[in-house]
C-alpha cells in the first residue's frame, strides 16, 4: 500500500479540531472525535499508521502529502483516529521491556520503567510539545493581524476570515507524537542494541553513541518542520529548523569527551542503572 495523493493546497473553508461540519461550531461543545474513537478499535487505521512510520524514517515528506486530502474530505486537518498512538505505545512497550530485563533489578523496577517510557517520554512529553507549539507557532508563524502595521502575529488564529486560517490542537498532537518515531527508533531501540559498544570509554564509541542523538534530534526537527510546513496559512516555517543547529554545535561539542549514552539513555530517566560491564 502506498497512499501517494498529492492535491492543491486548500484554501477556503475553517478547520475544527474533532468536528465533521463548519456549522458544528453553533452546536455547542462536543467531545472531539479523537476521544470518541479511543476504545473503538475496529475503525482504527493500524495499516495507515504503520506505513506512516516505516515513512517518517524512510520518506518523511511523503506522510503530510495526504493531509489535504484529509482537509477537503473531512474538513479537519487532525485525522481523529488513535491507531498511531496505540501502536507507538506498543512498540515502545516491547522496547521498555528490553531495557528492564538488561538494566532493571526485578519486575517492579522494570513495570516502572514501562510506565515511564509509555507515559512520561511519550505521551506526556508530546503533549507538552503539542500544547507549545499550539499557542507559539499562531504567534511566530501565523497570519499577520488584519489592520495592523507590520508581520504582528497573533497566538491563536483568527477563526471568523473564513479562510481556514486556524491551528488544531489536534494536529499539533498529530505532528508531536510522528516526530517521536525517529527518537524511539534511534535512542530506544538501535541505542539498546549498541549499548555494550556505544558505552565504553573509547573515542570511537563516544563518536558512535553522540552520533545516534544527533540523528534522533534533528530527525525530530525535521519532521516538526515538514509537519507545520504543510499547512498552507503558516509563514517562516524554515524557523523550526534551526534547533539543528544548536544541536549539530553540541554534538561537536560533546565529541571532546562527553558520553551521551553513559548519561542520557533513556533507562536512566527511569531510575535504573547501567551496568559497569555494559
Amino acid at each position: 500500500m502506498n497512499p501517494h495523493i498529492s492535491l492543491p493546497r486548500p484554501t477556503g473553508g475553517p478547520s475544527h479540531f474533532g468536528s465533521t461540519t463548519p456549522s458544528s461550531r453553533n452546536e455547542g461543545l462536543r467531545m472531539p472525535r479523537f476521544f470518541k474513537r479511543l476504545f473503538k478499535f475496529p475503525q482504527m487505521d493500524f495499516e495507515m499508521a504503520l506505513w506512516e512510520m516505516l515513512n517518517l524514517i524512510i520518506a518523511p515528506k511523503k506522510v503530510f502529502r495526504s493531509i489535504y486530502y484529509h482537509k477537503q474530505t473531512k474538513n479537519t486537518w487532525h485525522r481523529p483516529d488513535p491507531s498511531f498512538t496505540y501502536l507507538l505505545s506498543f512498540f515502545l512497550l516491547l522496547t521498555s521491556l528490553a531495557w528492564g530485563l538488561a538494566y532493571a533489578d526485578g519486575f517492579a523496577r522494570t513495570f516502572r520503567i514501562s510506565l515511564v517510557f509509555v507515559f512520561a517520554h511519550l505521551l506526556l512529553l508530546s503533549l507538552g510539545v503539542a500544547t507549545l507549539f499550539y499557542f507559539l507557532v499562531g504567534r511566530l508563524l501565523g497570519p499577520g493581524v488584519k489592520g495592523l502595521p507590520g508581520r504582528r502575529r497573533q497566538g491563536l488564529f483568527n477563526m471568523e476570515d473564513g479562510e481556514g486560517n486556524e491551528l488544531e490542537f489536534g494536529y499539533c498532537w498529530d505532528v508531536a507524537i510522528r516526530a517521536f518515531v525517529p527518537i524511539w527508533v534511534f535512542l530506544y531501540f538501535v541505542q539498546f542494541l549498541l549499548m555494550p559498544v556505544i558505552a565504553r570509554d573509547y573515542w570511537l564509541s563516544l563518536l558512535l553513541g553522540n552520533s545516534l542523538y544527533l540523528i534522533a534530534l534533528n530527525y525530530y526537527f525535521i519532521i516538526t518542520f515538514l509537519g507545520y510546513n504543510a499547512l498552507p496559512f503558516l509563514n517562516h516555517t524554515h524557523l523550526l529548523l534551526a534547533p539543528i543547529a544548536v544541536c549539530t554545535i553540541l554534538f561537536f561539542a560533546s565529541l571532546f569527551g562527553f558520553n551521551l549514552p553513559k548519561h542520557l539513555a533513556p533507562v536512566l530517566w527511569a531510575g535504573a542503572k547501567l551496568r559497569k560491564d555494559v
